[in-house]
């Protein structure tokens, strides 16, 4: 029964169709020609089976260049964002501790995992923090530890943080976040309104902050509290 799920298990991660490594190919030759250049990071994302991310009716669009809905109001970001994200996160070289905030289904996660030592992920909706858990298991994905609380917290247990990485906009950046950054870390944050938002670059120097808009982008709001 047991070597009958794993081959299961397998099978799925695998794909077939129009979520098989064929697939994931075509999605990586297409970031490339939207401008993403890391190798490591089109590598992973080539070999990470984002259509186990989403719920069975939406695998055939899984490798679309969009955002899908997992539930509760929240999305799996298009493969586009959460490339340049990575690859901006680790463009200054390779990073030991890294804060993620809105685990949501896992998937940014799945991609940072090899990338990076060591991940603290933060999610407010409890069945996200499980479906995350369960993805990045099946995965083996084991550097990775989860909290659920609220984002706008982060987790200053673990701080300061090499890199933050954040997947809903606040209107403003959080304090708190600022400050559980190591100097000469990076946070990458979008801020905004739902209709108007931007993709900041803040980096934490010896004497403040240096922050930098990147480009126009749509993420779910920044919300409060714990759920």
């Amino acid at each position: 029964m047991v070597i009958a799920g794993e081959a299961r298990l397998n099978a799925r991660i695998q794909g077939r169709g129009m979520t098989s490594s064929r697939t994931r190919a075509r999605m990586v030759d297409r970031l490339r020609k939207q401008g993403i250049t890391d190798e490591k990071v089109l590598e992973v994302i080539a070999n990470t089976p984002r259509h186990i991310f989403v719920d069975d009716a939406l695998e055939s669009r899984s490798y679309d260049d969009m955002a899908l809905p997992i539930g509760h109001n929240q999305t799996i970001s298009q493969p586009y964002i959460v490339a340049k994200m990575t690859e901006i996160l680790l463009e200054n070289g390779h990073l030991s501790k890294v804060l993620e905030i809105g685990t949501g289904c896992g998937y940014q996660t799945a991609i940072l995992a090899p990338l990076v030592d060591k991940i603290y992920t933060v999610e407010r909706i409890a069945p996200l923090v499980k479906k995350a858990k369960d993805n990045l298991w099946d995965l083996k994905l084991k550097n990775v530890s989860y909290l659920h609380s609220d984002g706008g917290w982060g987790w200053p247990e673990q701080a300061p943080f090499d890199g933050i990485i954040v997947a809903a906009a606040p209107e403003e950046v959080p304090e708190t976040l600022l400050q559980q950054m190591a100097v000469g870390g990076v946070m990458l944050i979008p801020v905004g309104s739902k209709n108007q938002q931007q993709l900041y670059k803040i980096t934490r120097t010896e004497k403040g902050y240096e922050n930098e808009i990147l480009e126009a982008v749509s993420f779910v709001p920044f919300l409060s509290g714990r759920d």
